[in-house]
């Protein structure tokens, strides 16, 4: 009982400072989230990220997690890591040499506070490397504004096409 107590009481307070910045334009649509992430985590050699803006879309405790593939020649099947670690793989000089990702279609399932964004996406890095995957957006409204909860997502590189439904808007 303490336990739950104690966990209760952390994510009250967690909330409760988040409620006390005025939140983004953007997290007022499921859309303008979604995409808004992918504008900062783009950008051109050189160009600076905002870093600030960017933590103030997820909640506290959101985890960025990629399923690999044996094609793709990495050493994990899964990775996982939170919004600061993430932000600080983005500081790596391959990032900062230049990426771009950009949405190709989505589809949304949105029910009483809660959604599922399945978004479609090419990228390209400053190697002139090119991939195209699913990412699965976990999100949720509460404080008159949606939050990215969580972020899964995978590319085509084994070879298993997108289906059609997720490259449409």
């Amino acid at each position: 009982m303490i336990r739950q107590i104690t966990l209760l009481s952390f994510f009250l307070l967690s909330f409760s400072s988040l409620s006390a910045q005025q939140p983004p334009k953007c997290t007022q649509s499921i859309d303008s989230l979604v995409n808004e992430m992918l504008n900062i985590i783009s950008g051109k050699a050189g160009e600076t990220r905002d870093w600030t803006l960017f933590r103030q879309l997820f909640l506290p405790s959101t985890r960025f997690a990629i399923l690999n593939h044996p094609s793709d020649s990495l050493g994990s099947p899964f990775e996982m890591v939170t919004v600061d670690e993430f932000i600080e793989l983005m500081q790596d000089q391959y990032y900062q040499d230049g990426f771009t990702e950009y949405e190709l279609g989505k589809v949304v399932n949105e029910y009483n506070g809660i959604a599922n964004v399945f978004q479609s996406f090419y990228a390209k890095d400053s190697e002139q490397n090119e991939g195209r995957g699913v990412t699965s957006y976990q999100l949720v409204y509460f404080d008159e504004r949606w939050w990215i909860a969580d972020v899964l997502w995978t590319t085509d590189s084994n070879g298993v096409p997108i289906p059609k439904k997720y490259l449409q808007n």
